[in-house]
């Protein structure tokens, strides 16, 4: 057995599905190799379609300093990752079930998702969908199967920005025109946007996404999309998935997909809100409720994200901008709450059927990362289910800010997740420093950048 075959990882996808993929498509020519790293960002490369069958093969050598690119794509060395490594090699494989077409490309392409591994077929451990899968495992030799899904809320904008720089709403395809005041649940700006919608659709198809529902959301060209819950590690490569669908279709239909927490001062931010419940052996659903009462388990992993939240917003808010979307009255939580169908609390049980029963946590922004989001998520509910934990009483109201408030801003969030013992437990040791080598990157970027506001109020006054 040659040494290639001998560290394949047992989870990489099998030869037979690139097999039969290139039987049933001998139109597609090349293929996208997608890493989804620290950032969210899909890095990789594309190759012809000769080079796919070696790599479910043998895997694919890529430099492991992919994984310590700041948001610019550019090398982060505290991570770890670049010269202090040698810029050295790892290798990526399939992810099983993750090979599909690229139905908007021309000549078409296809996408295959890859993990990075170390070259002894072990999990390469600053890859955050690794990290997912820790979780997942730990919660699985508990005897709970986790089930997420996510909903994705984003901007669609015109491409051509105005004269002083700004974003603008997009033109309706079928009119024109832009989106005229809010309109949130508006069914005639999702029928004049028809053209993009039905390409969604199709597109989400033809690569078994379970995109559902469309909304048209709080704010001029703002919508919402919903995935139906599958398996945590599922669910976190749908998301990945749909958001580089719908950047792409986007750009053939001359507009510009916005996935920034708050990319308007005055109108609402984007969420990545995370539904999770947990499963028994049998399918069950083991947070549906008791009798009239919620489910004790479903209390219990409540009150571990409660008590976990702040030390986490570093994933859920990773960057400057992230922190725009928390204010007082804008559907985004600014403390540790939870309640009973109440959309201001942080940790949200919707209602519905007490048999479909599971929890919404409502703090992560769409700029996030969601395997990162997925796996913290899952750790703080295991935290408070092994602890037996309490969420106290629920908020029926407007959840009010308070002496509990969550992390004020990006730089005290930097500092509260280098703190957490927790976070450092649930994204793994190595992670937590590469993602925190990242972001205080990040921030010093920031910190030396002098703005446009800073001269205007500056410049000739103080």
């Amino acid at each position: 057995m040659s040494r290639d075959l001998a560290t394949r990882p047992a989870s990489a996808a099998d030869l037979s599905e690139a097999e039969a993929f290139l039987a049933a498509h001998p139109e597609i020519t090349a293929f996208d190799l997608v890493l989804i790293d620290l950032n969210g960002i899909a890095r990789g490369k594309i190759i012809r379609r000769h080079e796919l069958l070696p790599i479910f093969r043998s895997g694919r050598h890529l430099p492991g300093s992919i994984l310590g690119l700041d948001v610019t794509g550019e090398d982060v060395e505290e991570t770890g990752l670049v010269w202090s490594d040698g810029d050295a090699d790892r290798r990526a494989w399939p992810v099983a079930g993750s090979l599909v077409p690229l139905p908007w490309t021309s000549p078409p392409r296809g996408e295959v998702r890859l993990a990075l591994y170390e070259l002894d077929g072990t999990p390469m451990d600053a890859d955050p969908r690794h990290a997912l899968a820790r979780q997942v495992g730990l919660l699985e030799a508990d005897g709970f199967h986790p089930v997420l899904a996510y909903e994705l809320e984003f901007y669609l904008l015109d491409r051509e920005r105005t004269p002083d720089g700004n974003f603008q709403p997009l033109r309706l395809p079928l009119t024109g025109e832009r989106p005229d005041g809010i309109q949130v649940y508006g069914v005639s700006e999702l029928d004049r946007l028809e053209p993009f919608i039905d390409a969604v659709y199709r597109g989400a198809e033809a690569q078994g996404l379970p995109v559902e529902t469309m909304i048209s959301e709080y704010a001029q060209g703002q919508f919402e999309l919903t995935l139906r819950h599958g398996s945590a590690l599922r669910a976190a490569d749908d998301l990945a998935m749909l958001k580089r669908l719908i950047r792409a279709l986007a750009v053939r239909h001359g507009m510009m997909a916005c996935f920034m927490a708050k990319p308007f001062a005055g109108r609402a931010g984007s969420g990545m809100h995370v539904h999770a419940s947990l499963g028994g052996a049998a399918g069950e659903n083991l947070f549906a409720d008791h009798g009239e009462a919620l489910s004790p388990l479903l209390r219990h992993a409540v009150a571990g994200l409660l008590e976990t939240m702040e030390e986490s917003m570093l994933v859920f808010a990773p960057h400057f901008n992230s922190w725009r979307r928390f204010s007082a009255q804008s559907y985004a939580p600014t403390t540790p709450t939870w309640g009973t169908n109440n959309r201001s609390v942080a940790v949200r049980i919707p209602a519905g059927s007490p048999a479909g029963r599971h929890l919404e946590q409502r703090a992560a922004g769409i700029d996030s990362n969601p395997y990162l989001v997925g796996a913290t998520v899952l750790a703080g509910m295991r935290k408070g289910i092994l602890a037996k934990a309490d969420p106290g009483p629920e908020t029926t109201a407007y959840a009010e800010g308070s002496g509990d408030a969550l992390s004020p801003d990006w730089r005290g969030a930097i500092e509260t997740a280098s703190r957490s013992v927790f976070l450092r437990e649930a994204l793994g040791e190595r992670l937590h420093h590469v993602f925190l080598a990242l972001k205080r990157a990040e921030y010093r970027r920031f910190a030396n950048e002098v703005t446009a506001l800073e001269r205007t109020f500056y410049g000739e006054i103080v």
